[in-house]
C-alpha cells in the first residue's frame, strides 16, 4: 500500500523535474496530442478556390439569359464606369400581366467589388427568378424586379477596393458633402458615372424597396497580400439583416419587415444578427456622447441608397451575406412581402404609403393600382414637409378627427379654439361648417391640437393632382360607425372617393379616399368620424373596500 504509493511520488517528482528544465507546463505532451486529433477533424475548405468570375463570363451570362429568356428578362445598360465599362440593368417580369398594378423592387450591390457575394447572391437569385418555381412566377406576375449585379465593374474586376478609378465608393457616395439636399443631388457625377447610372434607375421606376447586398470581401487584405486574388472556400462573416452596422439610418422603417427576411433566412438554417437588439444597446444621440461608450456603435448617415427613400420614399434594406443560399433565402423572403397583403393591409405591395402621421392617423398615397399609388406617394412625399396637421383633443372614445391643411393659406385657419376654427373655415364654399359645429359641440374636446408644417417657397403651390388618402385606426374589432364625413360632407363607402373599413393589427382601419378630380379642388381636409363601440371599456381605480370603510369613519 504504502510502497505504491512511494513509487507514485517517485513519478510525480521525475515529472515535475523534467517539465522545470523543459519549461513547459505539465500535462502538454498529452495536450498537444489531443488537440492534434481534434484539429485533425476539422473541414479545410480554405484548400479549394472560388472561381473568380471574369468580364467575358459576366457579359457574356448575361448575353445568354437575355436571348434565352427574352420573354421575362429585358438587359439594358444603365451606363458606364470612369473607364467606360458597361453597367447593366436586368428587368426582369411577367409581360403577360399588367405592369401598371405591379410592385418595383430594386436590387443592387453597391458595395460590390471586394464584397463579392453580394455580386454572386445577385446571379444566384436571377437564376432563381428566371426558373419556373411557383414562387417564381408569382414573383413575376406581381413585380417589377430591377437588378443591377455589378454597380462598380473596377472594384470588381480589377482592384478588390471599394472606389472606382476616381476613387469615390457607389456605397457611400464619398460622404454627405457630396451632396446637395435641398435640391436631392449628387454634386460628384463628372467622377462617379457608376453613382449616375444608379440615380438614373432610381428616377426611372422610383422603386417601392430597395435592397443592397453587401458580403465576405478582400478588402482588409493589404494589397501586397490579394496573390491572383481567388479567394478560398470558406471564408465567411457574420451574417446581419436589414441594415448597416456604420449607418443605423439604412433600414427598413418597420422592425417586422426585417424580422420577416429573417425568418426566410433562419428557415432555411441561417440565423442573422439584429444589431443593437442582439448587443442590448440603446441608440447613441447627439445629447448621449458622454456616454457613448455604452450606446449601440452604428451612427446615422447619409449614403447613396438613401437617395430613393430621401427622393421617394422608397423602403431600403442591406443584407449581408455569408453564403449566397442564405442571401437568396432572404431575397425571397423579402421579395414574398411585395407579392402579399403586408400585415393585412387592404393592397397588396410593400408598405411605404404613408408618408405624414400624427399620433396614430396618417397621410397615405391614393389609388387602386400600384402605379395610382405610386405616383400619388411621390406627390404627397415631396408636399408633406408643408402639410400642417391637427386633431381634437383630448381624443375621446367614440370620436375620432383629423385634419390636414395642405397650404399655408388653408393652415392659417386652423386655430387652438375649436369654435374659432368653425369659425374660421365658414366662408370656405367647399365645407359645411354647421355639420362640423355640430361634431364639435357633441363632445367633450377643449382644444384642436395642431403641428404646423413648413412655410413653402413656391407661391404659385399647385393643388393636390394625384389624390389624396387618409388613415384613422379605430381601437374596436366591430364598431358601428354612425357618421364619416370629410369637410362636413357625409362620405359613402367607396374605395376610390369616399371610405373603407377593414379590420388589421388590433384596429378597425377607415381610410377616406380623395380622388385626383376632387382633391385638386381642396387644400383642407377635415374628417370627422362618429361610431359606437361594439364592446364597453371603462379605466380608473378604486381603493380596497377595507380602506374606505376605514376612511368613512373617519370622516367627521
Amino acid at each position: 500500500m504504502y510502497s505504491g504509493h512511494i513509487r507514485g511520488k517517485w513519478f510525480l517528482g521525475i515529472c515535475l523535474i523534467v517539465t522545470m528544465f523543459l519549461k513547459v507546463p505539465f500535462r502538454c505532451v498529452a495536450e498537444d496530442n489531443n488537440i492534434q486529433a481534434r484539429l485533425a477533424r476539422m473541414p479545410r475548405p480554405w484548400t479549394r478556390k472560388v472561381h473568380r468570375i471574369t468580364m467575358q463570363e459576366y457579359e457574356a451570362t448575361l448575353a445568354y439569359w437575355a436571348k434565352k429568356y427574352s420573354r421575362i428578362l429585358t438587359l439594358t445598360t444603365a451606363g458606364r464606369s470612369a473607364e467606360g465599362t458597361p453597367i447593366h440593368l436586368l428587368t426582369i417580369t411577367d409581360p403577360t400581366t399588367n405592369d401598371a398594378d405591379k410592385q418595383v423592387c430594386l436590387i443592387t450591390s453597391l458595395h460590390g467589388g471586394p464584397e463579392r457575394t453580394g455580386t454572386t447572391t445577385i446571379l444566384h437569385l436571377i437564376e432563381w427568378l428566371l426558373d419556373d418555381s411557383p414562387d417564381a412566377m408569382t414573383t413575376r406576375r406581381r413585380q417589377v424586379i430591377l437588378l443591377m449585379p455589378i454597380n462598380n465593374p473596377h472594384a470588381f474586376f480589377v482592384t478588390d477596393r471599394f472606389g472606382n478609378a476616381n476613387g469615390i465608393d457607389p456605397y457611400t457616395g464619398g460622404g454627405p458633402q457630396n451632396w446637395d439636399f435641398k435640391t436631392m443631388t449628387y454634386k460628384a457625377l463628372d467622377k462617379s458615372p457608376e453613382i449616375k447610372a444608379f440615380l438614373s434607375v432610381v428616377d426611372r421606376y422610383r422603386p417601392e424597396m430597395h435592397a443592397d447586398i453587401h458580403g465576405t470581401g478582400l478588402q482588409e487584405y493589404p494589397a501586397d497580400k490579394l496573390g491572383d486574388r481567388s479567394r478560398y472556400q470558406g471564408q465567411t462573416m457574420f451574417e446581419v439583416t436589414g441594415s448597416a452596422y456604420s449607418n443605423y439610418a439604412l433600414r427598413p422603417w418597420d422592425w417586422r419587415v426585417t424580422e420577416a427576411i429573417i425568418a426566410a433566412g433562419v428557415k432555411a438554417g441561417y440565423g442573422s444578427d439584429r444589431f443593437e437588439a442582439d448587443a442590448q444597446r440603446a441608440y447613441w444621440g447627439p445629447a448621449m456622447g458622454p456616454i457613448a461608450d455604452r450606446l449601440w456603435r452604428g451612427r446615422p448617415n447619409f449614403y447613396t441608397a438613401q437617395y430613393s427613400y430621401a427622393k421617394y420614399h422608397t423602403m431600403l434594406a442591406t443584407l449581408e451575406v455569408g453564403w449566397e443560399a442564405s442571401g437568396v433565402a432572404r431575397l425571397k423572403g423579402l421579395l414574398e412581402i411585395g407579392n402579399a397583403h403586408w400585415q393585412q393591409d387592404v393592397q397588396a405591395g410593400y408598405p411605404v404609403n404613408r408618408v405624414r402621421s400624427l399620433v396614430g392617423h396618417y397621410v397615405t398615397a391614393w389609388g387602386s393600382t400600384a402605379c395610382e399609388r405610386r405616383r400619388s406617394r411621390i406627390e404627397l412625399w415631396k408636399r408633406q414637409p408643408e402639410f400642417s396637421q391637427a386633431l381634437l383633443y383630448p381624443q375621446t372614445d367614440g370620436r375620432d378627427t383629423y385634419i390636414v391643411a395642405t397650404t399655408q393659406e388653408a393652415a392659417e385657419l386652423l386655430d387652438s379654439a375649436p369654435e374659432q376654427f368653425v369659425s374660421n373655415v365658414s366662408a370656405l364654399k367647399f365645407v359645411n361648417a354647421d355639420t362640423i359645429k355640430a361634431f364639435v359641440d357633441a363632445g367633450p374636446e377643449i382644444k384642436l391640437y395642431t403641428e404646423r408644417g413648413k412655410a413653402s417657397t413656391d407661391a404659385k403651390l399647385r393643388p393636390i393632382q394625384c389624390g389624396i388618402s387618409f388613415r384613422l385606426r379605430i381601437p374596436y374589432r366591430n364598431p358601428e360607425l354612425l357618421d364619416v364625413r370629410l369637410n362636413g360632407h357625409a362620405l359613402l363607402k367607396s374605395a376610390s372617393d369616399g371610405y373603407q373599413t377593414w379590420f388589421a393589427n388590433g384596429f378597425t382601419q377607415v381610410q377616406i379616399n380623395v380622388s385626383p378630380a376632387r382633391a385638386k379642388t381642396l387644400s383642407l381636409f377635415a374628417i370627422t368620424c362618429a361610431y359606437r363601440p361594439d364592446v364597453t371599456r371603462s379605466y380608473g381605480w378604486s381603493p380596497p373596500p377595507e380602506v374606505t370603510r376605514r376612511l368613512n369613519k373617519q370622516l367627521p
